[in-house]
């Protein structure tokens, strides 16, 4: 067995390191959907094919359980696939597949609270309200996934996303660090305007941002704290493989990267995070 990881590009390589790190002797398929990417400006439909496809070519790679590194994919397409084509492709395959998205684990970072807790209306008194901002693609924000999966958790905490349309992109193409700096910076102002002031923490709710993650730090007021997805990503899976030991994970320490673009090494962007050059071969 493999663990697959599927993104609409590079992007999920911030969830995939974290994992690595993580589960160093497993077996990895990554897949990045790079003819079709930015998926942030998509219809959901169009949204939830590619993302099944992607999913159906990584259990092909030999992954029995694939995470969308891609919080767009893991908002419009994740419940889709589970209830409605996993099912029957399990059954066709008599393999004991999963699908698993990284907007769970990063809603209970932000919430402090598990994704099974929800608060009655008027539980307890609201002292203080916090403010959570949420960097994300146009797609992700017009689903408001953040703002009502943890409003059913925490009363206290309110979340406001701020789409940031053309930054995945321009993080696809490796586009220089001056002028990804002039663009988050604009992003952070416009959420600050909007809302009346910085948000008292933030998520990066695009795996694409974490790439630049220094500049969205650098952008913000040192009192606001980021939330990483990567991080809460591993940590849920761990959890998650505890749970089911009857998967096995491989220990090769194979590293697959596959793409449906222009196969080949990716950006200077891309290498200097992974921490060495990535090449990826074609899907």
């Amino acid at each position: 067995m493999a663990i697959g990881v599927f993104d609409s590009g590079v992007g999920g390589l911030t969830v995939h390191r974290k994992l690595v790190d993580r589960f160093p002797e497993a077996d990895f398929v990554y897949l990045a959907d790079q003819a079709h990417a930015p998926y942030g400006g998509l219809g959901g439909e169009e949204i939830v094919d590619l993302t099944q496809a992607g999913c159906r070519r990584l259990f092909e790679a030999g992954a029995d359980v694939v995470v969308l590194a891609c919080n767009t994919a893991s908002a419009i397409a994740l419940r889709r696939l589970q209830q409605v084509w996993l099912p029957e492709h399990r059954h066709e395959t008599g393999r004991n597949l999963n699908v698993l998205g990284i907007i769970v684990p990063t809603i209970e970072a932000a919430t402090g609270r598990p994704w099974e807790h929800q608060v009655s209306p008027g539980e307890g008194k609201i002292e203080k309200l916090e403010i959570l901002g949420v960097f994300c693609t146009a797609a992700t924000a017009m689903s408001q996934v953040y703002e009502i999966e943890i409003q059913k958790r925490r009363e206290d905490l309110a979340a406001f996303s701020e789409p940031c349309p053309g930054l995945a992109g321009l993080i696809e193409l490796g586009a220089p660090e001056e002028e990804l700096k002039v663009v988050v910076a604009d992003h952070v102002d416009a959420l600050r305007r909007r809302i009346g002031r910085h948000p008292d923490k933030a998520i990066l709710g695009c795996t694409h941002y974490e790439i630049v993650a220094p500049l969205f730090a650098a952008a913000l007021p040192p009192e606001t704290s980021l939330i990483h997805q990567p991080s809460a990503t591993a940590d849920a899976l761990a959890r998650y493989f505890e749970r089911h030991r009857d998967y096995d994970l491989g220990g090769s320490g194979r590293r697959q990267f596959l793409t449906t673009g222009t196969p080949g090494q990716q950006s200077d962007l891309v290498s200097r995070f992974w921490g060495a050059p990535v090449t990826f071969e074609a899907a």
